[in-house]
C-alpha cells in the first residue's frame, strides 16, 4: 500500500487551536454586527465626517458595541454546543501540541532574519524538528499515531500510552507497532457506549454490559462488584441475574443483609437465603454439586477433554453473594474457614462445570479473598465514588488516574485485557420493576423449556411408533 491515511498531523500551531478557532467565530460576527449598527454612517465617504459621528453619537456606540459584543460571544458559546465533538478533537489536539512543546519533543536553532521596513537583522527560534505524530477519530475510537524515526525522544515515544490516556480522558485499549509507526487506540466519549437493561441479554456464554464490554463467563468465569452506597451497586447485580434468569440458567442468591436481593424469593422460590446457616449450607451443596457434575461430566458419551458444560448441554448455575464482606464479620473462625475454603473451590474448578460465582460488597477486604482467591475474579467492577485504598483492593497497582464522577452506574472495570476501562452499567430506567420482569424472564423460560420437553417427546412417540411398524411388518 503505497499510502495510508493516518489522521491529522499535529502542528506547531496547534497548541492555540481554541483561541485561534474562537477567534475566527467571534471576529467576523462582531465586524458584521457592527456594520449592522453603523451601516448609515459608513456609506459615508468622508473619513473625518464619520469620526465625528463615532465621537457625537457616544450611546450609540456604546449600544453597538454592548451587543455586537453580546451577539459575538453568543455565537462563540453557540459553536460550542452545536459543534461540540469538533470542539472536543480541537482539544484534544491542541493538548497533544503542548504536550510535545511541554516535554521538548522537539529540535530548534537560532536564525537571523530581516526586520520589516529595515536592513537590520535580528535573531529568531527556528523549529527544525517537529514529531510527525497524527490524530485520527474513528468507530469512537482515538488513533494516535507517532513516527519512529530513530530521533533522541523514540524511546519516549513508545511510553506515552499512559500520558494520553489520562490527558484526554480516555482509556487506552491497545498499542501496536505499525510500519514505522506507533500506534496507540483510546476509547473515546465511553458513555455513549452505555445501553440499556433490555440489551443486556446473555447467549452462548456471552453477557453484553456495554457496546464494547460483554461478560465471556465462558471465558472469564468470576465477577467482583464493588461501589459505595448509592453507586448502583444493587442494580447492576439485579441486571445481571434477571439476563442470567432469562438464560435458563440455575441462580442463587446469598443476601446477609437480608435487603434488596432477598426480596426476589417472592419470584424465585428456595433460591434465596439470607440466614447464616442457610448461606453456607448454599455454599457447600453448590460446590457438592459442582463435583458431582464434573464426575457425570466424565461418563457422558460426547465428553471430550477440554470441553465445558455447555458443550455438553448443561446449564450453568450463578451464584450470587452480595456483601460477603459483611457477612465474613458475622462468622467465627471455623466458620469462615469453611466459607472461603467452599468460594475457593467453586472459583478454582467453576469454569468447566458451569459454576459462576458474582460478590458484590461495598470494599473488597483483602483478608476475605485471601490465598489467590481474588485472582480468580476475570471480570472486575466497580461503582460509583471510591478511595485510592478501595481501587488498590479491586483493581492492585495499576498506572491509572481514576476520576470521581457522581454519575449513578458509572465506574471503572478489568474486563480480563490487563486495562482498566471506564464503565458504566446498564440504564435502567426510573420505576423499572425488577421483580415482574424477572418473573416474565423466568416464565418465558420455562415455558420454553416445557415446549421444548413436548416436542421431544412427539419426536420419541413417533419414532416408537415407526419402530413398532416396522417390527409388525
Amino acid at each position: 500500500m503505497l499510502w495510508k491515511y493516518r489522521g491529522v498531523r499535529i502542528r506547531p500551531r496547534m497548541r492555540n487551536n481554541v483561541i485561534m478557532t474562537g477567534a475566527i467565530i467571534f471576529v467576523p460576527v462582531f465586524l458584521l454586527s457592527m456594520f449592522f449598527f453603523w451601516e448609515d454612517h459608513l456609506l459615508h465617504l468622508d473619513v473625518m465626517k464619520i469620526v465625528k459621528q463615532f465621537e457625537l453619537n457616544v450611546p450609540l456606540l456604546i449600544k453597538s458595541v454592548l451587543c455586537t459584543l453580546l451577539a459575538a460571544a453568543g455565537s462563540v458559546i453557540l459553536a460550542y454546543f452545536l459543534f461540540n465533538d469538533a470542539y472536543k478533537k480541537l482539544y484534544h489536539r491542541q493538548k497533544i501540541a503542548r504536550m510535545i512543546f511541554s516535554n521538548k519533543f522537539y529540535e530548534k536553532e537560532s536564525v537571523q532574519v530581516k526586520k520589516l521596513f529595515s536592513n537590520d537583522t535580528a535573531a529568531k527560534e527556528k523549529i527544525t524538528y517537529f514529531p510527525r505524530m497524527y490524530y485520527r477519530v474513528k468507530d469512537n475510537h482515538i488513533y494516535i499515531r507517532i513516527a519512529m524515526d530513530m530521533s533522541r525522544f523514540q524511546n519516549r515515544f513508545l511510553d506515552l500510552g499512559k500520558d494520553l490516556e489520562n490527558g484526554l480522558f480516555c482509556d487506552l485499549v491497545d498499542k501496536e507497532m505499525e510500519e514505522g509507526f506507533v500506534c496507540f487506540k483510546l476509547l473515546y466519549d465511553v458513555k455513549k457506549n452505555r445501553i440499556s437493561i433490555d440489551d443486556a441479554v446473555a447467549k452462548d456464554g456471552v453477557l453484553p454490559l456495554m457496546k464494547h464490554v460483554s461478560w465471556k463467563f465462558d471465558k472469564l468465569p468470576h465477577m467482583l462488584i464493588s461501589g459505595g452506597t448509592g453507586g448502583g451497586k444493587t442494580y447492576f447485580m439485579l441486571t445481571i441475574i434477571k439476563a442470567c434468569v432469562g438464560l435458563g440458567a440455575d441462580v442463587k442468591i446469598l443476601d446477609p443483609k437480608n435487603a434488596d436481593l432477598a426480596d426476589l424469593e417472592e419470584v424465585l422460590p428456595k433460591r434465596v437465603y439470607s440466614q447464616k446457616n442457610g448461606i453456607l449450607m448454599c455454599l457447600r451443596k453448590s460446590v457438592d454439586g459442582m463435583m458431582e457434575r464434573m464426575d457425570e461430566m466424565k461418563k457422558m458419551p460426547n465428553y471430550k477433554t477440554g470441553e465445558n458444560y455447555a458443550y455438553l448441554g448443561l446449564k450453568p448455575v450463578f451464584i450470587f453473594f452480595d456483601e460477603y464482606v459483611a457477612f465474613m464479620d458475622l462468622l467465627d473462625m471455623k466458620e469462615r474457614n469453611d466459607a472461603l475454603s467452599y468460594m475457593k473451590q467453586l472459583v478454582m474448578l467453576g469454569r468447566q462445570a458451569g459454576y459462576f460465582l458474582v460478590l458484590g460488597a461495598q470494599r473488597p477486604d483483602a483478608k476475605y479473598l485471601a490465598d489467590g482467591i481474588r485472582d480468580q475474579f476475570s471480570f472486575r467492577v466497580s461503582l460509583g465514588l471510591m478511595s485510592d485504598t478501595g481501587y488498590g483492593m479491586m483493581f492492585g497497582d495499576v498506572d491509572k488516574a481514576f476520576v470521581n464522577k457522581k454519575v449513578t452506574g458509572r465506574g471503572y472495570a478489568n474486563v480480563g485485557t490487563g486495562s482498566v476501562l471506564e464503565f458504566y452499567s446498564p440504564i435502567v430506567p426510573k420505576g423499572y420493576d425488577f421483580m415482574s420482569s424477572i418473573k416474565e424472564s423466568l416464565v418465558g423460560v420455562e415455558g420454553a423449556q416445557a415446549t421444548a420437553v413436548a416436542c421431544g417427546s412427539v419426536s420419541d412417540q413417533t419414532a416408537s411408533g415407526e419402530r413398532r411398524s416396522e417390527a409388525s411388518e
